[in-house]
Parts: structure tokens; sequence; C-alpha cells
């Protein structure tokens, strides 16, 4: 489990906690699997309490379920909830662009046409963390400019039981979305056409609620 590692003594609960998420996400503790968090707590180098802090905020993100005076475990892959979190983000999405867009300036197109450039080069290469990096850094030049703390809150809570999703279908041989979808949010983006990214972004997170199925 690579993303199970030691991490420095500085805001615990949240470096736990983003360590546990991302080796979840990454398959690296697979669906069903049972956690402990002294076991957990000893890969990473922290005491149990950050660990324990870090799973109740999993089980609130839908990524653990917990059997009080039982077990931890991770949650399977559930299409519906996909589904949820899917029409959830991408209704984020939406708003946060409607938001942006005319507020985008030069470096900002830049920088998406930029994370589009290593989104398609990762796809093209197979890489699928490389890749759903950069289609992060692409939808959050959107979010931040938006400036809504709120819908980039929620993003960040429901986006991680999509990228499992993501993460499995891209290994067994599907595609991680489209580096065409993106050039035409990035157009319409750079032709201040609020109307027209809003739609494209609603296109590519419906796409992701059909992947569910």
């Amino acid at each position: 489990m690579e993303a199970i590692r030691p991490v420095p003594r500085t805001l615990l609960r949240d470096r736990a906690y983003e360590a546990i998420r991302d080796a979840i996400v990454a398959g690296e503790i697979e669906p069903g699997a049972v956690v402990r968090d002294a076991e957990l707590a000893e890969r990473l180098g922290l005491s149990r309490a950050p660990v324990r802090d870090a799973f109740s905020r999993l089980v609130d993100e839908g990524l653990l379920e917990s059997k009080p005076q039982s077990h931890t475990r991770v949650t399977p892959l559930v299409a519906s909830d996909v589904r949820a979190a899917a029409a959830v983000v991408g209704a984020m999405h939406e708003l946060v662009t409607r938001v942006a867009v005319p507020r985008l300036g030069a470096a900002d197109i830049e920088g998406m046409r930029a994370a589009n450039e290593r989104f398609a080069a990762a796809v093209s290469a197979g890489d699928v963390d490389a890749a759903l990096r950069a289609d992060d850094e692409l939808h959050d030049v959107l979010v931040r400019v938006s400036g809504n703390r709120a819908a980039a809150a929620t993003v960040a809570r429901y986006t991680p039981l999509i990228r499992r999703l993501e993460r499995q279908r891209f290994g067994e041989g599907g595609s991680c979305r489209s580096t065409g979808l993106h050039e035409r949010l990035i157009e319409a983006c750079a032709a201040g056409d609020v109307d027209g990214a809003v739609l494209v972004t609603a296109e590519i997170w419906r796409g992701l609620e059909e992947l569910a199925d």
C-alpha cells in the first residue's frame, strides 16, 4: 500500500485522512476490506487518535462503513451511490462554471489548457493517477475562480466516490473522460460563453453518471 506511509506530525488528522482516502480511492485498500485503527496508525507513524478521526470522516463521506463493536470496512462500489455523488458534484461544477467564466483571466485559461495537455498525455500513457490529477487541476481553476467555498467543499467531499469507479473502469480498459470535451469547455470559457461552458460541464458530469451504469 504505497499511499500508506509515515506522515509529518503537522495537521495529523488531515494527513491521516488524506493518506487513507487516497489508498481507498487507488484500490490499495480494496472494497470490503476491514481496516483497523491500530494497524494503520502504525503504518502512518501516528497515534490512533488522528486515525480514528479520519475513520469518522471517511464514514461520513461514504468510503468506510462502521458496525459498532464489530468492524470498520471499506464500502463496496455501489452504482446508485456513484450516480448520486456524480449528480451532486456535477451540479456544483455547473454552479461554479456559471460564476467563474466571466471572471476568468488569460492565465486561468492557459492553466486549463496546460492541465488538459497533461490529461491527454496521461490518458495516452495509461497513467490513471496523472490523468485524474490533471482532470482535477483543470476543473479546480473554475472552482477557485468562482470563490464559492461551499461548492468547493461539496466537490471535495463527494469526488472520491466517483474517482473509485473511474479508476476501476480505466483499469478495465476504459477511458478517463474526454480530452475533446475539455477542449470544448476551455474554448467556451475563453470566449466568455457562460451558457456554452455550463452545457459542456453538464455533459461531462452526465457521462460520469452514466459510467455508473
